[in-house]
C-alpha cells in the first residue's frame, strides 16, 4: 500500500546500517532460511549467528532480540503492500476493480511470504516493539486510503459519510484481521475470504456491496 508508507526497520534496529553493511546481510539471509526450517519458537540465535560467520555479540549490535531480526526481514514484503496501496490510489480505474485487485495484492503477499507473517504474528506477541512497529506501518497506508475516500466523495463516486482518516484506519485493521486468517486457516477459502473484503470495502466507502 504510495509515498507515504514508511521503513519498517527503523523502529526495531538498534542502529541504521548502511546497505553495504555485510554482516547485517549475512545475519537476516541466515535467519530467514531457519525460519523457514524451524519456524520462530524454535529459532536459535546461536545458530543463526554461527551460519552468518559472526558472534552472538554480532547480531545483538544489530538487533535486540529476535523477535526485532525477524521485523527486519519485512521490508521486501513492505514495499510489495506499498504496490498494492498503488493500485487503489489509481482513481482512472473502476472502484470495484481497484479494491478487488489492491486486495487480491494484499493476500498474494501474504501467501508469498507467509513463513515471515506466522513469524511476525507470534514475535508480535512477545515483543512490544515489534507490535509498535506493525501498528506503524500499517498506520502508514492510512493517509492514502484516506485521500482516496476523500477524492471519491468530492468526485459524488461516494456519499459523505463519517471522517475518511478514520474510516481508512478502520479499513487498514480489517486488512490486518483478513492476512491474519488467511495465514492460520479457517472457515473460509482464499476466494471467500477475498469476496467477502471486497464486499466490507465496497460497503465502507461506496455504500453499495454488489
Amino acid at each position: 500500500m504510495a509515498q507515504q508508507g514508511a521503513s519498517v526497520r527503523s523502529p526495531i534496529d538498534r542502529r541504521q546500517p548502511q546497505r553495504s553493511d555485510q554482516r547485517r546481510t549475512a545475519i537476516l539471509e541466515a535467519l530467514d532460511e531457519h525460519l523457514m526450517q524451524t519456524g520462530f519458537d524454535a529459532l536459535n540465535i546461536a545458530e543463526v549467528a554461527r551460519q552468518a560467520g559472526v558472534g552472538r555479540s554480532a547480531f545483538y549490535f544489530y538487533f535486540e532480540n529476535k523477535a526485532a531480526a525477524v521485523a527486519a526481514l519485512l521490508e521486501p514484503m513492505h514495499d510489495a503492500l506499498l504496490a498494492a496501496n498503488n493500485i487503489l490510489a489509481d482513481t482512472t480505474a473502476p472502484p470495484r476493480a481497484r479494491i478487488h485487485d489492491t486486495l487480491d495484492a494484499v493476500l498474494r503477499t501474504a501467501e508469498d511470504h507467509r513463513y515471515l507473517f506466522q513469524a511476525m504474528l507470534e514475535a508480535r506477541g512477545v515483543s512490544a516493539a515489534v507490535r509498535d512497529m506493525w501498528d506503524q506501518a500499517r498506520e502508514s497506508f492510512v493517509p492514502t486510503v484516506a485521500a482516496v475516500i476523500a477524492a471519491e466523495r468530492a468526485s459524488g463516486r461516494a456519499p459523505d459519510g463519517a471522517d475518511a482518516h478514520v474510516l481508512a484506519s478502520l479499513l487498514m485493521e480489517f486488512n490486518d484481521r483478513l492476512v491474519e486468517r488467511l495465514i492460520i486457516g479457517g472457515p473460509l477459502t482464499r476466494r471467500q475470504l477475498l469476496e467477502g473484503a471486497e464486499a466490507m470495502w465496497m460497503g465502507t466507502i461506496y455504500g453499495v456491496v454488489r
